[in-house]
């Protein structure tokens, strides 16, 4: 092993910039995350999107969660609910960058009515931090969590049963 594989060792101080020590390019953390767990035995490695469907399922865990994703991402969703052989993709609304070490996660939310908002998205937080660290040892630097629409329960049945004017 060269020096400079000596250097970039878990315990180097660089937590900041994770590739700053190793030459390569911001974008290369963002397709595979990796975390050293046996020492000299071997490496594991934890791909982005495990990471991000484990928070997905954490998120869609929470009672007061109506759906998970922003408007276009649902429209792709209820797109792919109705085509044979496909399902709703568990990373729907769900961003996550993943270092050496640490992650961070961007959670897209509709809320139910009547569900505290503030309490929610803690609530959020709370699995979403424990599921990944438990799952990746990886630790958790901030969960965001937008809410982009609240449902009403009963829109659907509302838009089409009862008219003002016939």
């Amino acid at each position: 092993m060269s020096e400079n594989a000596t250097t970039t060792a878990p315990d180097a101080t660089n937590d900041a910039d994770p590739t700053a020590s190793t030459g390569s390019t911001p974008s290369a953390g963002r397709e595979l995350a990796r975390r050293d767990t046996g020492g000299d035995r071997g490496r594991t490695s934890i791909a982005d999107i495990v990471v991000a469907k484990i928070a997905g399922i954490a998120a869609r865990e929470i009672d007061g969660v109506h759906d998970v994703g922003g408007t276009t991402e649902r429209v792709v969703g209820k797109v792919r609910e109705v085509l044979p052989g496909t399902t709703v993709s568990a990373t729907q609304g769900i961003n996550v960058e993943v270092g050496e070490r640490q992650a961070a996660v961007d959670v897209s939310i509709v809320a139910e009515y009547g569900v505290a908002i503030h309490q929610l998205a803690a609530a959020i937080r709370r699995n979403v931090i424990s599921a990944i660290e438990q799952m990746t040892g990886l630790e958790v630097t901030e969960v965001n969590v937008t809410v982009h629409d609240v449902n009403f329960g009963d829109e659907a049945e509302q838009s089409g049963s009862s008219r003002r004017v016939e």
